[in-house]
């Protein structure tokens, strides 16, 4: 299951239990939608309650990276996992979006925050 949350220029995404296909589609509605009408997005996912995921979300996954390399700012990634953070630098190779890996909330949030900052300068 996932809850999304928007706000002006950012997309957060919070994943609990199994990330099923279902799940990464409406995450992509969102994120399509927000880019078409608000240009490149921060987003944050937090992936620390999510138990597991399906192998085609593992593949939709690469596949999107790829259709939407300029749709991200800055991505941060919130994990406690090895195996998370491996996928997440994989996703990296494929969108032009600085991502960060973090264990910690408030030091993903302060460093989407500051991209803010200073892109309102």
């Amino acid at each position: 299951m996932i809850v999304i949350q928007h706000q002006p220029g950012r997309v957060q995404v919070n994943v609990y239990g199994e990330f099923t296909l279902g799940d990464f589609k409406e995450f992509e509605q969102m994120v399509g939608y927000t880019a078409q009408f608000e240009g490149p997005v921060d987003l944050l996912f937090d992936l620390r309650e999510m138990a597991d995921f399906t192998l085609d979300v593992a593949w939709e996954d690469i596949a999107f990276a790829r259709a939407h390399p300029n749709d991200f700012n800055r991505i941060a990634v919130l994990t406690q996992s090895q195996w998370v953070t491996w996928s997440a630098w994989l996703t990296r190779l494929f969108v032009r979006a600085d991502m960060r890996v973090f264990s910690d909330e408030g030091e993903a949030l302060a460093w989407l925050d500051m991209a803010g900052e200073g892109a309102a300068q």
